[in-house]
């Protein structure tokens, strides 16, 4: 994390205290900007879809607080329901009625959710629910794809061994081998590679997680069927299905990608919209898998803040905001942008593709989309982070890495879609 010539004094000042407090001077590592070899910005300010950096540059973003600000950032109804219930107090020890009030707006949307739990992360959510799964099941194997990101656990933080079906090896220091070789990691998209995981170890298997539209690898759409795959083969060998929308969830319409594709799972992970940009996490599904969960059952899960009445509050204000309509209308600008996006890169004789699926957006360097992360790993990484730069320097934030999606918000309208495009052509003539 080191400042460019020509940052201010007060930038520099920044970039050095965070380094002498945070390990790479950041909380989180993309935040780094290391994949695109550019210096990282601190971020001061958010409204609709701008954000401003502690220079007082204005960018149209694309990052969107990493997915929960659907709405925009600082959208008036949101700040105003969390300033009303922070008026109220902070975490107050017990059941607050907006905890309630959260829960059942997200079940009507998302009917398969017959009960649900709050957490204070998406992460948290996951490994709950893994927990979950193999309490009800009395296995320990998880499947999980590769370049699938379901939060930082030690089970799920694990690359694919070199088998299509082989248990995983460490994907970070500190987790044990023993950890990571409950996890069987496969090929998104592969259905015959979920076959043979299963034959291969027949009664093993507690679950399948999956993101049901992967946007950790870039955006990558599930291939027709797949899905439906999933759904049939883990009813048949008595093995759960679980959703990670913890970035689809609401992104993609009201009932998330299992209600785009028809496809309900047993078990489902929410986050980022649900709480408004606020933090959040959340697990739920079928009610005699929910039932499982202390005080009710034998799983124990707890969290001092989850159910937290900021985020819920922000949360509610949030889903309310939300209609078909308006989805219609972010699905047609999103869908503009990656069709003005292509025809940019055409013009500029620029070999690249562009993978959208709702609001989720990716410019892939590559002759086509991938269908799973081997194919996306082949992108032109050093192209993507000129692109990056070029594109920062016009005034438009992507995401640090060609392997995150591009978040577009219900704010960004005719006039964001085409100062990008513009904006784009640049760049890719750059």
């Amino acid at each position: 994390m080191t400042a460019e010539p020509g940052t201010t004094a007060r930038a520099n000042s920044l970039i050095a205290r965070a380094e002498g407090l945070f390990p790479g001077g950041v909380n989180s590592p993309v935040r780094a900007f290391r994949a695109v070899a550019r210096p990282p910005l601190l971020l001061e300010r958010g409204d609709g879809p701008y954000v401003w950096d502690s220079e007082g540059n204005r960018y149209i973003d694309y990052i969107g607080g990493w997915g929960p600000a659907i709405l925009g950032h600082a959208e008036p109804g949101v700040v105003a329901a969390v300033a009303g219930a922070g008026r109220n107090g902070f975490a107050l020890g017990a059941t607050h009625p907006l905890e309630i009030e959260l829960g059942e707006a997200i079940r009507r949307a998302m009917p398969s959710l017959d009960r649900l739990r709050f957490t204070s992360s998406g992460t948290e959510a996951v490994m709950s629910a893994l927990r979950l799964a193999r309490a009800a099941t009395g296995r320990d194997v998880i499947v999980k794809f590769a370049g699938g990101y379901h939060g930082h656990s030690d089970g799920l933080l694990v690359e694919a061994g070199s088998g299509v079906a082989t248990q995983a090896i460490a994907g970070s220091a500190g987790i044990p081998d023993s950890i990571a070789a409950q996890t069987l990691v496969l090929p998104y998209n592969d259905p015959p590679a979920v076959t043979r995981a299963f034959t291969d170890h027949p009664g093993q298997i507690a679950a399948v997680i999956v993101e049901p539209v992967a946007a950790n690898m870039g955006v990558v759409a599930p291939a027709p069927g797949f899905l439906e795959h999933l759904r049939e083969t883990t009813r048949v060998a008595g093995a759960l299905l679980i959703f990670d929308e913890v970035i689809t969830g609401f992104r993609l319409g009201l009932g998330g990608a299992q209600e785009r594709f028809g496809v309900a799972p047993d078990l489902t992970t929410l986050g980022k919209i649900i709480g408004g940009g606020m933090p959040i996490g959340a697990y739920g599904g079928r009610a005699d898998l929910m039932n499982l969960v202390a005080p009710a059952g034998p799983v124990y899960q707890a969290g001092t803040l989850s159910g937290h009445p900021l985020s819920m509050a922000a949360g509610i204000a949030t889903l309310a905001a939300l209609s078909p309509e308006r989805y219609r209308g972010l699905e047609a600008n999103a869908a503009s942008l990656a069709e003005g996006l292509l025809a940019a890169a055409s013009r500029a004789n620029r070999e690249v593709s562009v993978s959208r699926v709702g609001s989720l957006v990716t410019v892939f360097f590559l002759p086509t989309p991938p269908t799973d992360y081997a194919a996306a790993q082949r992108s032109d990484r050093d192209a993507y982070a000129r692109f990056f730069g070029a594109m920062l320097d016009l005034g438009v934030l992507l995401p640090p890495s060609q392997f995150e999606a591009w978040f577009v918000s219900m704010a960004h309208g005719p006039v964001e879609i085409e100062a990008t495009i513009a904006a784009a052509a640049r760049a890719f003539e750059a």
